[in-house]
């Protein structure tokens, strides 16, 4: 039978990249932890790790055994939390994820009132446009661009994401207002960089509106996050389609071409059957679709 504490030192080493930062983490000497790891790959008899100067890098039976205890340390964690929510109070970890833009804007300007409500809630946000994987556990929580592709996952509709066409008070002052499709020729557009996310959909809309496909606009500049894209376009470089979660509040952005249907897509809410009747989900899901109601742009 393995040894839990070995392998648990096995998965902040192999969190960690190296023993050094595994040591820090866990309050033991490198050393010691050196040994424990040898200890328990002498048990299986299979070497874990090939040893870098630089690191440490997992080898496929590593990789095995970092999957199998990385569920077994999640699985631990929500036991305790399970045991401490049973008092009134929500309590413990939450580790949300979800994409850059939605995690830099309209997210992080509410988690301070969620917090105030549950000061036993101790909150992480993993900003990522490649989606984290709810069902090996990479996250508690997300929130999503669509519906997940998970059936087994639960979710709740949060809002519906509108996208306009957006520039700067300083560009529409220097190089005048598009007031037709057409004009858009004689501007100069901001595009997400390849590769465009598929939740993200027709992101890239104004490289081809009113355009022949075999001839789209060619975007004076192209930025792989949404959240940088309206950073360029609040810059006055050009116009951007954004979305408008990540317009909320800039005063220094004014909306172009308004007359125009745009692409629009949902924003999710999603979580796994293990967390259904956990506390601490349930008013952070509450708490969102909350501030979603209250929330018209």
């Amino acid at each position: 039978m393995l040894d839990w504490d070995k392998l648990r030192i096995f998965h902040t080493a192999a969190e960690s990249g190296s023993f050094t930062h595994a040591a820090e983490r866990l309050n033991m000497s490198q050393s010691a932890v050196s040994r424990q790891i040898s200890a328990l790959e002498d048990d299986l008899g299979l070497k874990l790790f090939i040893r870098h100067a630089r690191g440490l890098v997992l080898t496929e039976v590593g990789e095995q055994l970092f999957r199998t205890a990385h569920r077994m340390n999640w699985e631990l964690q929500q036991v305790e939390t399970q045991m401490s929510e049973s008092q009134e109070v929500p309590t413990g970890p939450l580790l949300v994820t979800t994409t850059v833009g939605i995690g830099s804007t309209w997210l992080s300007s509410r988690i301070h009132e969620f917090l105030i409500l549950y000061p036993e809630i101790q909150i992480e946000i993993k900003l990522n446009d490649a989606e984290l994987d709810l069902a090996m556990r990479e996250a508690d929580v997300a929130i999503r661009l669509h519906r997940p592709n998970q059936s087994e996952m639960i979710q709740r509709k949060l809002f519906t994401v509108h996208n306009h066409f957006y520039a700067s008070r300083d560009y529409v002052a220097e190089f005048g207002e598009p007031r037709a499709v057409e004009d858009l020729d004689s501007h100069r557009i901001i595009s997400f960089g390849e590769p465009v996310p598929s939740y993200l959909g027709d992101i890239n809309y104004l490289e081809r509106l009113g355009r022949p496909d075999s001839s789209p606009r060619r975007a004076a500049m192209k930025v792989n996050a949404i959240y940088g894209m309206m950073q360029a376009a609040r810059a006055g470089i050009g116009i951007a389609m954004l979305p408008d979660y990540v317009t909320e509040g800039e005063d220094n952005l004014v909306r172009v071409l308004e007359g125009i249907e745009l692409p629009a897509y949902e924003a999710y809410f999603v979580y796994p059957p293990a967390l259904k009747n956990s506390k601490r989900v349930g008013v952070f899901r509450d708490f969102l679709v909350g501030k979603a109601r209250e929330w018209s742009f």
